[in-house]
């Protein structure tokens, strides 16, 4: 994987609170500053992502809702 790849973490059909927990996961295996796609079905993913990042010191980069799902760009913080 080159540097400009970033790595996605397919957490669709997963309910709350999976996609956090399996976040917070994959996390503590990434190295500082690296970025994470996370993509979710979940509803309060919304909620729950922005809350994650803030309460762990990692960055929210960016937003996206896309035709049934939502993606979360993640920095480690």
């Amino acid at each position: 994987m080159s540097e400009n790849e970033i790595e996605v973490l397919d957490l669709r059909g997963l309910k709350c609170p999976m996609p956090v927990l399996k976040t917070n996961k994959a996390m503590k295996s990434l190295k500082s500053e690296t970025q994470l796609w996370l993509e979710t079905t979940d509803p309060l993913a919304v909620i729950d992502i922005p809350t994650f990042c803030n309460e762990n010191g990692h960055t929210l980069s960016e937003t996206q809702e896309l035709e049934g799902y939502h993606r979360f760009l993640v920095q480690k913080g």
